[in-house]
């Protein structure tokens, strides 16, 4: 399931949804993005998406992990709009039978999230605003999938 909404979530009642009803569900993980104020440098973080695109290639990227590892359930709710530090960005959870599939496909999906997925950032402070641009750390840590995915 994928959501791209300005509303915050609320993390318990997401996970809860997601396993109600649900007896083959051995192991659940989640990640929780926030905006983090570095040292007073961020003040607001404004999220951009482009509307339909977005949401395509986040359900594209979850039928991706869904083929990759065996799933029960997953689940990706993303921000859009300006957010104050401390305020929830993304929610990723995997639900699985065991605990290895459910840890790899969520960080297969952050791995996209922070690459690949039409998300722009912008984050403003006492210095000014600035587009966040692509980290090398995260397009090592995405690149290692594509790579799994050749062998």
């Amino acid at each position: 399931m994928i959501r791209v909404q300005p509303e915050d979530f609320d993390i318990g009642a997401e996970i809860a949804a997601l396993k109600a009803g649900r007896g083959d569900i051995g192991a659940i993980v989640g990640f929780i993005g926030t905006v983090r104020d570095q040292h007073g440098a961020i003040a607001e973080m404004t999220l951009e998406h482009y509307p339909g695109m977005t949401e395509s290639e986040l359900a594209r990227i979850e039928q991706e992990a869904h083929a990759r590892w065996k799933l029960q359930a997953s689940l990706i709710v993303h921000r859009v709009g300006t957010l104050q530090p401390g305020d929830n960005i993304v929610l990723v959870v995997t639900a699985s039978e065991h605990r290895d599939a459910a840890f790899d496909a969520a960080k297969f999906l952050m791995d996209y999230l922070k690459t690949s997925a039409p998300l722009w950032k912008r984050e403003a402070g006492p210095s000014g605003a600035r587009w966040v641009e692509a980290d090398t750390k995260d397009d090592s840590a995405a690149a290692r999938w594509k790579k799994r995915a050749a062998e």
